[in-house]
């Protein structure tokens, strides 16, 4: 199981350890832990590792070229531990930035002993759904959809995932055939989107029967709701007084 800090919580910890879920959650950076040496925050923890015992590992490609991140892995002692289970193996995974020195911590658990490559590709795996979030949000409008009731929410998710989806296949399609030779880097989801408007979507009608249309909708249904928050407005106050 992985997630951002808002997951990282003792009590959210301990209910994926009853279920049978090792995990790797991001904490704070003021996070506490128990070590052998004593209490220590995950950033002084983070600076007590010494400079050999950091490695360079790739987590992925951009725009610009592969990414590498340093990575050190400390044990601790769980403070989680379901009552009829082992202790397992608990660790802090750290991610340091080579040339910003930031550091994003996170606080792993596995039954078994894991290997830092085996943390970092679950740490992976959690940027790449939040990445395919962001395309579904930022191209497709997956976050402005009007969700007044289950219908409108259920249809305007599913078309903004289709869209992402049709975007996905292509970008992959356009990897694949994008070859060193071109000299061209592949497709991001907005430039793939901006080709689709150019070529093959049709382009929204801008004459001025149109425009007044929409404009007389848009309006006869904001007066729709601003009266029916009058008239809320007015049984509140009645039933207040």
């Amino acid at each position: 199981m992985a997630g951002d800090e808002v997951y990282g919580g003792k009590g959210l910890r301990r209910r994926a350890r009853e279920l049978g879920f090792d995990y790797v959650l991001t904490v704070r950076a003021d996070h506490r832990v128990d070590t052998p040496a004593g209490r220590f925050t995950v950033t002084d923890l983070a600076a007590l590792v010494p400079k050999r015992n950091w490695m360079r590992i790739r987590t992925g490609h951009g725009l610009k070229g592969d990414r590498h991140y340093d990575w050190a892995m400390l044990d601790i002692d769980g403070d989680d531990i379901p009552d009829d289970q082992a202790p397992g193996h608990s660790v802090v995974l750290v991610r340091r930035h080579r040339y910003t020195r930031e550091c994003p911590f996170y606080r792993c658990h596995s039954t078994t002993s894991v290997t830092l490559a085996t943390l970092v590709d679950v740490v992976r795996c959690r940027w790449k759904a939040e990445e395919d979030f962001q395309l579904a949000k930022g191209v497709c409008g997956l976050d402005q959809g009007q969700t007044t009731c289950w219908n409108s929410w259920m249809r305007w998710t599913l078309i903004s995932m289709l869209a992402a989806a049709v975007l996905a296949v292509t970008r992959t399609r356009t990897v694949t055939a994008t070859t060193t030779d071109s000299e061209l880097v592949p497709a991001s989801g907005r430039e793939l989107l901006r080709l689709l408007w150019g070529t093959a979507l049709p382009h929204p009608l801008r004459d001025r029967d149109h425009l007044l249309h929409w404009s007389a909708w848009r309006r006869h249904h904001q007066h729709q709701a601003a009266e029916a928050h009058r008239k809320w407005n007015n049984i509140t106050a009645a039933a207040t007084t």
